[in-house]
């Protein structure tokens, strides 16, 4: 077996390939259809840490005394030295109160959405009177010139005897 076979973990001969190759398109052979891909990576998740967690670790991290504790602590959480640095200068902001709400919009306020569709309403109405009252006026008109139109006039429009 060479180095490069060996190194990919495909044990067939023949089945060499280079690096970045995926395997199924070497060997021939179509991947199964209801597996995921094991070369592909999902998207990564960005991690998020609660502000009790972090204030855990801080602890943790000053209540360390000997040397590599520190080191230690960080291998065990899976976190960076940056991390502690970042959290220390949030703890004395005061900030971490504030990383215990949820990430985000705020919920929005039911009264909003009340007093949003109050307006509406209001204006729908407003326009409505106003129509009514361009009818009212329009009627009134028509009113008057049927008015006109109907009485009588005097000498010259009726006849007299």
């Amino acid at each position: 077996m060479s180095l490069m076979e060996h190194n990919n973990g495909a044990g067939r001969r023949g089945a060499a390939r280079a690096v970045g190759e995926r395997s199924e398109a070497v060997s021939g052979q179509a991947a199964p259809t209801g597996a995921p891909d094991p070369e592909l990576v999902e998207r990564p998740r960005r991690r998020r840490f609660s502000a009790e967690y972090k204030l855990r670790v801080l602890h943790e991290a000053e209540a360390s005394s000997r040397p590599g504790e520190i080191g230690a602590l960080l291998r065990r959480e899976g976190l960076y030295t940056s991390h502690l640095t970042a959290w220390r200068k949030q703890r004395d902001r005061g900030a971490l109160k504030a990383l215990s709400r949820p990430r985000g919009r705020k919920p929005a306020d039911p009264r909003d959405a009340q007093i949003a569709g109050l307006r509406r309403r209001a204006e729908r109405a407003e326009a409505d009177l106003e129509k009514a009252q361009r009818v009212i006026e329009v009627q009134g008109n028509v009113s008057a010139l049927l008015g006109e139109l109907l009485e009588p006039r005097g000498a010259s429009g009726s006849i007299e005897r």
